[in-house]
């Protein structure tokens, strides 16, 4: 694979930015997917839709994006704690990501149940096949079903591909991604 793999993914990935939106939920983000009533995907909002999170309902973001990334709120973690929100981050690298990663994803996840959480990186890239891998994995949904929702932003490849078949397979899933 060649470095620069995750670049021009991220680049393609950008002219999709307004577009991929299911317009279920308020959050002004882009590629916005709401995956249920209390699970929302996106790429990087901005400081002023962070901002309002906790008066759309939502208790909790995990953002899958290092802090260093080009478009991150640099005020992000304080942003969203003022509200009474909780705050994770787990910067995952776009070219590598790994089993640790979704490992680390799905427990802070399952920690929070009950509340209604956003899970966002730069584009939702990495935000909607770590919920993707959730979805099929530890919460047993369809998979086919569950894939819905990454294909409305990206049809993964390189390391993201491989990823989704390791995961499944380790845990005997039958489900071959696009």
């Amino acid at each position: 694979m060649s470095p620069s793999f995750g670049f021009r993914s991220f680049v393609a990935a950008l002219a999709l930015v307004p577009l991929a939106s299911t317009g279920q939920t308020a959050l002004r983000a882009p590629n916005v997917v709401e995956i249920s009533p209390t699970l929302v995907t996106s790429g990087q909002p901005s400081a002023e839709a962070l901002a309002r999170l906790g008066e759309q309902g939502f208790g909790a973001v995990i953002s899958l994006s290092p802090p260093t990334a080009h478009n991150a709120v640099r005020d992000e973690p304080a942003i969203v704690t003022r509200q009474g929100l909780a705050f994770i981050n787990i910067p995952i690298d776009f070219g590598r990501p790994t089993e640790r990663d979704f490992d680390e994803f799905a427990k802070a996840l399952s920690g929070l149940a009950g509340r209604k959480v956003l899970v966002h990186c730069q584009v939702n890239m990495r935000s909607s096949t770590m919920v993707f891998l959730y979805r099929t994995i530890v919460a047993k949904e369809d998979p086919q079903r569950a894939y819905e929702a990454v294909i409305k932003v990206w049809v993964p490849e390189g390391p993201w591909k491989r990823l989704i078949r390791d995961e499944l397979r380790q845990h005997k899933i039958d489900f071959e991604p696009y």
